[in-house]
């Protein structure tokens, strides 16, 4: 009966573990990522960069601001943001969030390079500013 248990228990963990690991963490929060969509994501899109950029951030998710796996994780625009806002602090603050949007769209994409285009000259041409996100290599996909 014991042993029964003891099975039990450690394949439930077992399958907590792999179902677990095979979750993406990357969630951005959400009033952030609700004011993005409202600043520079047109509900009916006029032209081709505005098409562009809502069909890129739809697919990108919380890869506006991340990332990899790891909602740790930010892109070069989630890295600036996150400079100026604090999740827990800021999060109901629609102007701070906005003000902190205005600032970082202002800021070079690389800063190591002069002659990169800033975050919101690549959200006008219809780009997410982080990053394109990275697409899985195949082998990533195939894990369960």
């Amino acid at each position: 009966m014991r042993k029964a248990w003891l099975f039990a228990v450690t394949a439930a963990l077992a399958a907590g573990a792999v179902l677990g690991g095979s979750t993406p963490s990357a969630l951005a929060i959400k009033p952030f990522s609700d004011q993005f969509r409202a600043k520079y994501v047109k509900e009916k899109p006029a032209n081709d960069r505005e098409k562009a950029l809502a069909e890129a951030v739809t697919k990108a998710k919380c890869l506006v601001c991340h990332e990899g796996k790891s909602k740790k994780n930010r892109n070069p625009y989630g890295k600036q943001l996150a400079e100026l806002l604090d999740k827990k602090t800021d999060k109901e603050n629609v102007e701070k969030i906005h003000k902190a949007m205005d600032k970082v769209a202002k800021m070079k994409s690389d800063a190591k390079k002069k002659d990169s285009p800033t975050f919101g000259e690549l959200i006008a041409a219809g780009k997410l500013p982080g990053a394109e996100p990275k697409e899985e290599k195949e082998e990533e996909k195939a894990q369960p």
